[in-house]
C-alpha cells in the first residue's frame, strides 16, 4: 500500500528554535547543547507524528568541517546536517526554491519556523508559509495536550448506580431488592 503524503513538509531552523524556546535555552545552559538539541529532536517527533507533517530538523554545520548528511528519526521526522560552510538559512532556502517547481506544492503546503524574520520573508517569496519560534512551540504544546487528553484512562463508574441518592432513599432501594416493601 503507498504511503500517503504528507498534508505539509515543515523545515525547521534547528539552532534558531533552540535560542528562542525558553525551555531549550534552560537545557542548553545546563546540560549543553546536545542534550537542547535531543529535546528539540524528540518535541518534533512527537509534533510531527501527531500532524502527520513531513518535519525537516535542520542543523547548522556551518564551522564544522564535516560533510552535509541526513538522519532519519521516525516517519514523519529527520534531521538535516548541514555542510561546511553552509548555513540552515540557506540550506531551507535552496529547499524552498526547489519546492517552487515540485509538483507536490499543489498538493502540500510547505511551513519554515524561524524567527529570523528576513529569513522568514525570504522563504514566503519562495511560496512558502512562515512561522515564527515561539508559534511553533505553542502548536507543539497543543498537540501534546491534545495527546494527553486522548491517553488519558477512562474514569470507571463505581458500579453503584445509586452512589449519589441521600441515605434514606439508598436504605429504601435496598429494602426493595431484598425483597421488602419499605413504607413511604
Amino acid at each position: 500500500m503507498a504511503k500517503k503524503p504528507a498534508q505539509a513538509i515543515l523545515l525547521v531552523d534547528a539552532y534558531n528554535i533552540v535560542g528562542a524556546w525558553n525551555d531549550l535555552v534552560s537545557i542548553k545552559e545546563k546540560k549543553g547543547l546536545d542534550a537542547a538539541r535531543g529535546a528539540l529532536i524528540e518535541s518534533l517527533a512527537n509534533y510531527s507524528a501527531c500532524t502527520q507533517y513531513e518535519t525537516w530538523a535542520v542543523f547548522d554545520a556551518y564551522e564544522q568541517p564535516t560533510p552535509a548528511s541526513q538522519e532519519t528519526v521516525t516517519r514523519h521526522l529527520s534531521v538535516h546536517y548541514t555542510g561546511y560552510g553552509q548555513t540552515a538559512d540557506s540550506y531551507i532556502e535552496r529547499a524552498c526554491a526547489k519546492f517552487r517547481n515540485d509538483a507536490r506544492k499543489f498538493t502540500q503546503r510547505l511551513i519554515v519556523a524561524t524567527s529570523d524574520n528576513i529569513h522568514r520573508q525570504t522563504v514566503i517569496g519562495y511560496g512558502a508559509e512562515g512561522m515564527s519560534a515561539l508559534q511553533l512551540q505553542q502548536e507543539v504544546i497543543t498537540s501534546s495536550k491534545q495527546v494527553r487528553g486522548r491517553q488519558k484512562p477512562k474514569r470507571k463508574r463505581s458500579g453503584r448506580m445509586f452512589a449519589n441518592l441521600t441515605p434514606d432513599v439508598q436504605a429504601r432501594l435496598t429494602q426493595m431488592r431484598m425483597g421488602n416493601n419499605p413504607q413511604a
